[in-house]
Parts: C-alpha cells; sequence; structure tokens
C-alpha cells in the first residue's frame, strides 16, 4: 500500500509510503489517504493520528506532477474529491499530530496544515510552489494558511513560492517544534501519547470549538462555547476525572 496504516496504543499511525518519489500522491494515494482518515474517525479506539513520510528525503511533495495534477488540468474530476485526503470532511475532530522530514512541498504542505501538531526535522524544507507553475494551493490552503498565520507571512509562502527551512517556518509559527533528524520520530510520538492519555471527550471538543467558534460573532459564539462545554463537562470522562481530583486531595489531606 502507498499509504500504510497501523494502529498501536490509540494512535492511528498513517504515513505516505511512496519513498522513491519521494511520497508524490498518485490519484490512489488520495483515495488512499482519504480512507485511511475516515478509518481512524470511525474507530473508537483512536485517539490520535500520528502522520509521517516513510524515507528520509521527503513528508509528502504533493500530488504526482506526471497524474495528479495533469488529471486536475484536463478537467478529469473536481479538486473537492480529494477533500478527505485534506482532511476537510465536517465531523473530524481526533488530533492529528505530523512528523515532517525532508520535503514538504504543496500538497503535502497543505496536509501539514490540516494536522493539530507539527513538528518538523531541522533539516525539512517547506514551499508551496503552485504559483510558480500557474495553479493554486486549493486543497485547503487558500482557507487554513491566512487563519493560522499573520496575512502578510501567508501572502509570502503563497504569492512567492519559494522554498524555506524549517526555522522559518517554527518562526511564522506553523511548527511546534523543531529537532534534529534522530529525534522526529519519538517527539512526535511524545505528543501523540500525551494527547491519548487526555480525556477523549474534552479533547474532541477543544478541536471542534477551534475549529467551528472562529467565524461566529461572539455572542453566538459564546452560546455555542457554554454548549460544547456542557458536553465535556457530563461526560463520564469528566465524572471520573472529579472522582479522581477527589481522592486525591483526601490522600494530600491525610498525609498533612
Amino acid at each position: 500500500m502507498s499509504i500504510s496504516y497501523r494502529v498501536d496504543e490509540a494512535i492511528a499511525h498513517i504515513r505516505f509510503n511512496r519513498p522513491e518519489k519521494l511520497n508524490a500522491l498518485t490519484l490512489a494515494m488520495y483515495e488512499e489517504l482519504g480512507q485511511a482518515f475516515v478509518r481512524a474517525h470511525e474507530d473508537p479506539e483512536v485517539r490520535v493520528v500520528l502522520l509521517g513520510g516513510n524515507g528520509d528525503r521527503a513528508f509528502c511533495v504533493g500530488a504526482d506532477l506526471g497524474e495528479s495534477i495533469p488529471a486536475l488540468a484536463e478537467g478529469r474530476f473536481d479538486i473537492s474529491e480529494w477533500d478527505g485526503a485534506h482532511i476537510k470532511q465536517a465531523g473530524f475532530h481526533k488530533p492529528v499530530v505530523a512528523a515532517i522530514n525532508g520535503l514538504c512541498l504543496g500538497g503535502g504542505f497543505e496536509i501539514m496544515l490540516a494536522a493539530d501538531i507539527r513538528v518538523a526535522a531541522d533539516t525539512a524544507v517547506f514551499a508551496l510552489p503552485e504559483a510558480a507553475l500557474g495553479f493554486v494551493p486549493a486543497g485547503g490552503t487558500l482557507v487554513r494558511l491566512v487563519r493560522q498565520i499573520p496575512f502578510a507571512l501567508a501572502m509570502e509562502l503563497m504569492l512567492t513560492a519559494e522554498r524555506f527551512p524549517a526555522a522559518r517556518l517554527a518562526e511564522m509559527g506553523l511548527l511546534n517544534r523543531v529537532v534534529a533528524p534522530d529525534q522526529l520520530e519519538s517527539a512526535a510520538l511524545e505528543y501523540a501519547r500525551a494527547i491519548a492519555g487526555k480525556g477523549q471527550v474534552a479533547v474532541s471538543v477543544i478541536k471542534e470549538a477551534a475549529l467551528t467558534l472562529g467565524h461566529l460573532s461572539l455572542d453566538e459564539a459564546f452560546r455555542r462555547e457554554a454548549i460544547l462545554g456542557q458536553r465535556a463537562f457530563t461526560c463520564d470522562e469528566a465524572k471520573e476525572g472529579l472522582r479522581r481530583f477527589s481522592r486525591a486531595q483526601k490522600n494530600s489531606s491525610s498525609r498533612q
């Protein structure tokens, strides 16, 4: 499979698996990737997705220029058919951690923008080259990028089509951590395990709120926040958390 999938310790490990082609995405890979995210979304055992690329040269260089891009240019299908691979579907509220090695270009960059936590090797290189080729990064980037970083920085990335080192992406606020290549997998896994250990409902509600409240008026956003908060406060995980806290407080008091 060009997209590998396995679940371990409540973490769905999804990896681009075409290293000989720098993990360039064929039409079949876009379909496989979308199905992998659906599989993770529907599996109650999965709490977090950890996304990475096999090989040491690339996370993903985006759509295959010999197949996928010509298919788009010829109008054989609409780019919205890749929405699943770009995690555009409503209701996907499980956190995604991305481990980025090597080249992260075009569609690979766009998929990274769908991740909630991003860890990159200090050798990673990033670019949105679409404008230089005469098209646009329409796999979520035209919507996401200007919402994630300041306008001028987003425009610099999209309009210049230049390559940027990981350190610069971190300065822009697009990366959580930059580490040595040999520390990449362990650092990303550390994030995934930490999130997997938190309340599943709470984590889901936090992501849903982050994705859905920003465009609302303040009054409507606060109203919706209260509804989401109530869902978390009244769930079984919250009740158990309060019981653990109460027991810990009693034990602490008895030792004093």
